[in-house]
C-alpha cells in the first residue's frame, strides 16, 4: 500500500468516552471500611447490587459494621480483603496511608487501587490542604505500591449522604484520575452504578493533588451554607 493509499484510508471512529464496561461482577474492596466515607461507599455499592468486602485492621470490627450495613456486605481483616477483592478502594485516614499501604503492598500486587484520600489539615481557620513530598496521597500511593494499578476517585463525596438510607440518589460526579484509560474506565463504570452518580475522566494522576485539595473548599462551603456539596462537570 502506498503512502497515498494510507492517506485516504477511513480512520476508525473515534472511542465513545462514555462506552464503558460492565463492572458488576467485580468484588469491591474497601479498606478503612469501618470510617464514615468507607462505610458510606460500601453501602452505596452494595446497594447498586456489587460485592463488597469491609476492610480494617481488626476483622472483628470489619464483620461487626458489615452485619450492620446488611446487604450481603463481609467483614474481613485488612489483609484478606486486599486478597479477595478485584477492586480496592483506599478509604483510611490520611495519617495511616502510608502505614496501610506499605503493610498490603504484596496482597495488592496485581490490583486496581482506588484511592479517595484527602490530606488535609485542620486549624482554627478550618480545613486546608496538604502537600504529601510524592505530590499527592495517589501518587504515593503508587510510590508505595509499584506493582499495583492505582487510580483516585471519590474524593468529594458527603458521608452523610452516603450513608443516608432515604436518600435514592446521589447528585454528583466523581473525578477519575490514573494512567491507563482501561483502569480509569472501570473506576468510572464503578462509579456509575450508583445512582445519580457519575464517573468523569479527570487527567493523570500527577494532577490528583487539586483533586483532593478542592475537598478543604467543599468543608468550607458545607459549613457555610449547611450543606453537604458535591460536584458536577458541565457540557460532558
Amino acid at each position: 500500500m502506498t503512502s497515498q493509499d494510507n492517506a485516504s484510508a477511513p480512520k476508525p471512529a473515534a472511542r465513545d468516552p462514555w462506552d464503558l464496561p460492565d463492572v458488576s461482577g467485580l468484588v469491591v474492596g474497601v479498606l478503612g471500611g469501618t470510617g464514615d466515607q468507607g462505610r458510606g461507599l460500601a453501602y452505596r455499592l452494595a446497594r447498586a447490587g456489587q460485592k463488597v468486602i469491609i476492610g480494617s485492621r481488626a476483622a472483628e470490627r470489619a464483620e461487626t459494621a458489615a452485619r450492620e450495613l446488611g446487604l450481603g456486605i463481609e467483614g474481613a481483616e485488612n489483609a484478606e480483603c486486599a486478597r479477595r477483592s478485584d477492586v480496592v478502594i483506599v478509604a483510611v485516614p490520611w495519617d495511616g496511608h502510608a502505614k496501610t499501604l506499605e503493610a498490603l503492598r504484596s496482597e495488592l500486587a496485581g490490583k486496581l487501587v482506588v484511592d479517595c484520600v484527602n490530606p488535609l489539615g485542620f486549624d482554627k481557620k478550618g480545613a486546608y490542604a496538604l502537600k504529601p513530598a510524592e505530590g499527592s496521597a495517589a501518587e504515593q500511593a503508587a510510590a508505595l505500591l509499584p506493582e499495583s494499578r492505582v487510580t483516585a476517585a471519590f474524593h468529594h463525596l458527603s458521608a452523610v449522604l452516603l450513608q443516608d438510607e432515604s436518600i435514592e440518589e446521589i447528585d454528583t460526579d466523581v473525578m477519575v484520575l490514573g494512567e491507563d484509560r482501561a483502569d480509569t474506565d472501570l473506576v468510572q463504570a464503578l462509579a456509575g452504578r450508583i445512582p445519580g452518580m457519575r464517573g468523569v475522566f479527570s487527567g493523570r494522576l500527577r494532577n490528583a493533588h487539586q483533586v483532593e485539595s478542592l475537598v478543604a473548599n467543599l468543608i468550607s462551603v458545607n459549613r457555610r451554607y449547611k450543606a453537604h456539596a458535591g460536584l458536577r462537570v458541565t457540557d460532558v
